[in-house]
This record gives C-alpha cells, sequence and structure tokens, in this order.
C-alpha cells in the first residue's frame, strides 16, 4: 500500500505545538540533588518534526510566543538550528504574572531509580493557539502540506486549541493533505472534561489517515476496549493490541494506518522495545529486543517522527515501522528528547544491531 500525496507542497510535514524548555539534570541525577542543568527548547510534536527536520524535508511548527521574552527568541534560535521553520503569533505577556512558555523539569532516572517529570505549565501561552491566527487556506491550499501531524496534548490544551486542532484537520482534509494523530492521553488534561474531548478527539480521529495510541489511548481517548494485558510478558500481549487495533479501525475506517509502541521496562537504562503497525489488513510487527537506554523521554515521539519520514520518503509499508522503531531507539540515547539523526543509515544501522565505528 501506499499513501498518495499532493505532489505541489512547500512542506513534507506541519505540526500545531506550544512550545517550551526542558530542564534537566546533568549525569542523571535527580533535580533535587542538582545544580547545574541541561535546558533545551522542546514539545512533543516539534520532536516528531525534528526526524524529517534533520533528514532534509521542509517543515513547519505553528505555535505561539510571547512577545519580548528571552525564551521565546531561545526558542526560535533552537527551531531554526533545527532546521524547523515557525509561524505563530507574538502575544503580550501581561506583565510577570501573565503568559510564559511551559516548563518541563526532568529527572531522567537512573538504574533503578525511575524518571520523575514535573510540568510546570501555569500561564502557558500555548493554550491560546486559535485558528484565527492562521490562514489555513494559504497554509494548505496554496503553500501545501503532505502531513499535518496533530497531538492529543494540544488538542488538550484548551477549548480553544481543541477547536484550533480540529479545524487544521478539516482544513487539511479539504486540501487533500494526509492527518496523523497521535493520542496522547493525558489524565490532568482530561480533569472534568472527558465529554467534551471524547467528541473533538472521535471527530479528529474520525478525519484521520494515521492513528497512532497505546491502549490507555485507545481506551480513554475514543472508548475503544482496550487489552488483557496483565501477568504476560510483553511479547505475549501482542495478539490482544492486534484485537483491539481491529476495533479501532472498525470505528474509524478513514484511517490506512494504525500503530502503536511496546515497551517493558527493566530499569531506567534498560528496556524492551518494540512496535505493531496495521497497514490497510496488513500487519508489520518488531517483536521486542532490548535496548540501551540514557534517558527515555521522547521514544514514542521518535517513533512516529521515524514512521512519518518513511511513509513521506515513499519507501515500502515494512520501513515504515522499521526506521520509526529504530528512530525511537536512537531519542533513548540522547540527552535531547528529540532525534538528530546525522543521516538515514544511522537510524539503518541502529535497525541491524550495527554499533561497530564507522570511520
Amino acid at each position: 500500500m501506499t499513501i498518495q500525496f499532493r505532489a505541489d507542497c512547500s512542506y513534507s510535514l506541519i505540526v500545531p505545538t506550544s512550545m517550551g524548555v526542558r530542564i534537566t539534570p546533568v549525569n542523571g541525577q535527580p533535580v533535587h540533588c542538582s545544580n547545574t542543568f541541561l535546558l533545551q527548547a522542546t514539545s512533543a510534536e516539534s520532536n516528531v518534526a525534528s526526524v524529517s527536520s534533520y533528514l532534509g524535508l521542509p517543515v513547519k511548527v505553528l505555535t505561539t510566543f510571547v512577545k519580548g521574552s528571552p525564551i521565546a527568541q531561545f526558542i526560535k534560535n533552537d527551531l531554526a538550528g533545527r532546521h524547523i521553520d515557525y509561524e505563530g503569533k507574538d502575544v503580550d505577556q501581561g506583565g510577570p504574572w501573565g503568559y510564559r512558555h511551559q516548563f518541563n523539569i526532568a529527572d531522567s532516572g537512573f538504574g533503578a531509580r525511575g524518571p520523575r517529570v514535573h510540568n510546570d505549565r501555569a500561564g502557558e501561552v500555548g493554550r491560546t493557539l486559535s485558528v484565527e491566527d492562521f490562514d489555513l487556506d494559504r497554509i494548505f491550499g496554496r503553500e501545501g502540506v503532505r502531513i499535518v501531524h496533530l497531538s492529543g496534548l494540544i488538542a488538550a490544551l484548551s477549548p480553544q486549541t481543541g477547536t484550533f486542532c480540529l479545524e487544521l484537520a478539516k482544513a487539511a482534509k479539504k486540501h487533500n493533505t494526509r492527518i496523523s494523530f497521535d493520542l496522547n492521553h493525558r489524565a490532568s488534561f482530561w480533569k472534568g472534561r472527558q465529554a467534551e474531548l471524547h467528541d473533538i478527539f472521535t471527530q479528529i480521529a474520525a478525519l484521520s489517515d494515521i492513528l497512532v495510541g497505546n491502549e490507555e489511548d485507545f481506551q480513554l481517548c475514543l472508548g475503544i476496549e482496550g487489552p488483557e494485558t496483565g501477568g504476560k510478558n510483553l511479547s505475549s500481549k501482542i495478539d490482544s493490541f492486534k484485537v483491539m487495533i481491529h476495533k479501532v479501525k472498525k470505528a474509524f475506517p478513514n484511517a490506512a494506518v494504525f500503530a502503536t509502541t511496546l515497551r517493558q521496562v527493566v530499569s531506567s537504562n534498560c528496556h524492551l522495545w518494540g512496535a505493531i503497525m496495521l497497514e490497510g489488513d496488513t500487519w508489520h510487527v518488531v517483536e521486542p529486543r532490548e535496548i540501551p537506554v540514557l534517558d527515555r523521554i521522547g521514544g514514542g515521539d521518535g517513533f512516529v517522527g521515524g514512521m512519518l519520514y518513511a511513509i513521506l520518503r515513499g519507501w515500502e509499508p515494512e520501513k515504515w515501522i522499521q526506521f520509526g522503531w529504530a528512530t525511537g531507539a536512537l531519542v533513548t540515547t540522547l540527552q535531547t528528547d528529540y532525534a538528530q539523526p546525522a543521516d538515514e543509515d544511522q537510524i539503518w544501522s541502529i535497525w541491524q544491531g550495527n554499533a561497530r565505528v564507522k570511520r
């Protein structure tokens, strides 16, 4: 199966996102024990886009910034360094207690000590993302986009961003842009808003060509009954995941690709990592295998970014999941929570298990 795209597109991939910064202690230390930290610009959706941007495809984020903020300038500089175009409104801060970019404070964990992530999102400027701030006919019509990737994190940020994501999906469908939707359920975002968000997510999923999520995502966002997973090893769960995805396909027949990652945590630095994908009526499975982990955050976004890149390149479907698996594995070896592949060959070497030196 191949996914058809418009030929006349300025961008291979566009993602709406709320940019922020990630603060991580050096040397794998806990936050409360540290006084030296790594600062990086981040968002789950820009993490997805980075795979394609580093490998040479034209990519853009649709976002919003705090006017005059040094953090906003830091983010803009970082996106430019990652070869990502950006478009977004500069919003007045409104004083010291007004808008700001989100802070993600992360302990990567080490060995038996699990990771801990603290999200500080009060006053997040990304919650103001509005369809009124973007010319969707220009973006999807005159400029042209091959894939728009939507995330449940943005759809659930605020009622305004939920409407924004739905309108993006409708505009994409109108202009023959393919729609990728990673459900990304977050319980804290959904609290007290279950009926509202279920309706928004269901509408977006019904328009989507590519649906990504784990068992909790499909169950909690879309009401699809999840698999029976208790008391089994990861490989033995694959059949129950297939049953779940068949239910998703029946509920959302417009989608052509359904995917989920499989992860079993041995320790903070050792995971079993796998994936399954249904493309048309054909299953593609990567049996879980052991990967070393420096920092697990961003591995799932790397998988999605690698899979979308492979789809955009027009490769055969078997390679979509392989490239996605290997890109996710790459991210877990980096201090950043996004992939910075040197080239395609680096990713394929990870897939092949070839870690020999290349001179």
